[in-house]
């Protein structure tokens, strides 16, 4: 399925999927956090029948219902495309010297020159996650990057 993104100047960005019956969904994320679900005209698709504005936190509880294991899907595409590219879930056990700790202390780009992209925690996908974001015993990295960068990435969370 392919979405549609728009850039919506002074706005946000729009992205659009087309569902198999030619229903036309929406999302707006607007540069203050807010997000808009938007239901399409069947025969006017510029026109919106429907709009629920959402706050981030709304935002949220609804990717989380719908599955937001659609990041790791596309992680996975990205593997098969890009010969060389390896992507891995590393998981922070107790006892990790990381645990409680935020990313920057990692310096796991700089050491290794893969890249933290996402964090699984409860079910839950944190896409990008800041250089402030503390990890925490349960959660699960995933890195992309070269299979030698990937693997001193676990490396490192392991044992510091």
């Amino acid at each position: 399925m392919d979405v549609e993104r728009t850039a919506l100047p002074g706005i946000g960005l729009q992205h659009v999927i087309t569902t198999g019956r030619g229903r036309q969904i929406g999302v707006i994320s607007h540069r203050t956090g807010r997000r808009d679900l938007v239901i399409y005209d069947r025969d006017d698709p510029d026109s919106c029948i429907a709009t629920v504005a959402l706050t981030a936190e709304e935002a949220n509880a609804i990717a989380e219902l719908l599955g937001t294991g659609r990041v790791l899907q596309h992680l996975a595409e990205l593997h098969r495309q890009v010969e060389g590219l390896v992507t891995e879930q590393i998981p922070i056990a107790a006892g990790s010297p990381y645990d409680g700790r935020p990313l920057a202390d990692t310096r796991s780009r700089t050491r290794t020159g893969a890249s933290i992209v996402a964090v699984v925690r409860g079910g839950q996908v944190i896409a990008s996650p800041r250089p402030d974001f503390v990890f925490t015993a349960g959660d699960t990295i995933v890195v992309v990057g070269t299979g030698e960068g990937t693997t001193a990435v676990a490396d490192i969370l392991a044992h510091g």
